[in-house]
């Protein structure tokens, strides 16, 4: 495929995200309302309440040996094969990209770039959040006890909580909560609590989790997502920084005006289609304007037109400042006269020899 047209196809996405929503009443911020602050305080105390459970070696930590030496997958060995492709929808790489391009698709019918933002943050927020607390309490999974009856915390394992069940709550119900409508949130709220506790639950049976690990996964899942509102702000700007370095860039690409190293990058993508023009790279590394117009004033006293200079450089040759240039002139070189050879001031009639070279 040629570069203009990619570049062209680049700019009908973008042409269309800069339209009108289709339907600009259905989109909906979530806000951060007091029934939400209300149940992110009640899951942030579930949430602590598990951990000092856990840390103190508690009821909930003989419930979790009970149950890994009841073996629920040699209980009903039936269930292993299904299973084992169902806890797939809990793996952050699957997940991400499935809901990734269902948020791209909506990006584009919406004419936003917020789905996908929001996406983004939901899942820096779960990564920074999950792992620290899993890599601060390295707890061993069922399969590496070495204690029976322990928590088996600070022996450098990853497990607690839950990544699985955590994701599942986040990627999944991220889904509910950029729905268009009132009934589509709340039909996706349900599927979403099917996902994320059916993964949870099969981390159990599978043994590679213990009860407490998928409690914990489920509420840290919940609380990212309830307290994606504070975050709306962010998001918007994040949106609007876009769109702005998008339009900032175009327009330096079609005047010239992008910084040396950009131009060195860019040059082979935008002569390739000639249709814009770039400015000299002396100019653009802060060459001051003084100094270029006494060049010019110096050439059109001379008698030589810029035609030499060409404004876009091909691909396979490397741009070089002013300083490092050939002198050109037919007549004589417009340098000043090198200190060490005092001689060669004032020599205009004879020709300039290059500079590289001897």
């Amino acid at each position: 495929m040629r570069t203009d047209q990619i570049l062209t196809r680049l700019e009908r996405v973008f042409a269309r995200l800069d339209r009108e929503p289709e339907r600009p009443a259905h989109l909906q911020t979530p806000q951060m309302s007091r029934h939400r602050v209300v149940l992110l305080g009640s899951t942030l105390a579930f949430y602590l309440a598990i951990v000092v459970a856990v840390l103190t070696t508690s009821w909930l930590v003989r419930l979790d040996w009970q149950i890994m030496f009841f073996r629920p997958y040699e209980q009903w060995p039936q269930l292993h094969a299904f299973l084992d492709y169902l806890v797939v929808l809990g793996q952050r790489g699957p997940t991400a990209v499935m809901v990734a391009a269902w948020l791209g698709w909506r990006s584009w019918r919406q004419h936003t770039l917020r789905p996908l933002i929001t996406l983004g943050v939901a899942l820096l927020l779960l990564n920074v959040t999950v792992g620290s607390v899993k890599l601060g309490l390295g707890r061993l999974g069922p399969h590496y006890a070495t204690e029976i009856g322990s928590a088996e915390l600070f022996a450098g394992g990853d497990i607690f909580p839950s990544g699985h069940t955590a994701n599942a709550v986040v990627t999944w119900g991220i889904l509910a909560y950029l729905a268009s409508t009132v009934v589509t949130r709340r039909v996706l709220s349900v599927v979403s609590a099917v996902v994320s506790l059916s993964v949870g639950a099969t981390t159990v049976y599978l043994g590679t989790h213990w009860v407490s690990d998928v409690l914990l996964g489920w509420s840290a899942g919940l609380l990212i997502l309830l307290a994606l509102p504070w975050f709306e702000p962010l998001i918007a700007r994040t949106e609007a920084y876009v769109f702005d370095l998008r339009e900032l860039l175009r327009r330096r690409a079609e005047t010239g005006r992008m910084p040396a190293p950009v131009v060195s990058a860019l040059t082979p993508l935008l002569s390739a289609g000639g249709k814009w023009q770039l400015k000299p790279l002396a100019e653009t590394v802060g060459e001051p304007a003084a100094a270029g117009a006494a060049a010019a004033s110096a050439g059109a006293a001379a008698g030589h037109t810029p035609a030499h200079r060409s404004a876009v450089h091909p691909p396979n040759r490397p741009h070089l400042i002013r300083s490092e240039r050939t002198p050109v002139t037919p007549v004589g070189s417009r340098r000043p006269a090198h200190p060490a050879h005092p001689e060669r001031a004032g020599t205009r009639g004879t020709a300039a020899r290059p500079v590289a070279g001897g």
